[in-house]
């Protein structure tokens, strides 16, 4: 699959802190969500689809992803 990202509106937590050691968050077309690395925005991506994203953001939410 390939998804045009130039045009992405990426954003961070509210929560991030100043630096750069961040996530990016991109909502693309067709639900699909966008992730990078903040401290490389031209390097790849990861693309979700609404499923998955819902899925992982539950994970979170529940702390399933919580470190044991």
């Amino acid at each position: 699959m390939s998804t045009e990202l130039s045009e992405a509106a990426w954003f961070k937590s509210r929560r991030s802190s100043p630096s750069q050691d961040c996530v990016e968050v991109a909502f693309l077309g067709s639900g699909l969500v966008g992730v990078r690395d903040s401290k490389n925005p031209t390097g790849p991506a990861l693309v979700f689809t609404p499923t998955e994203w819902d899925s992982f953001v539950a994970g979170i939410a529940s702390g399933e992803l919580d470190r044991p």
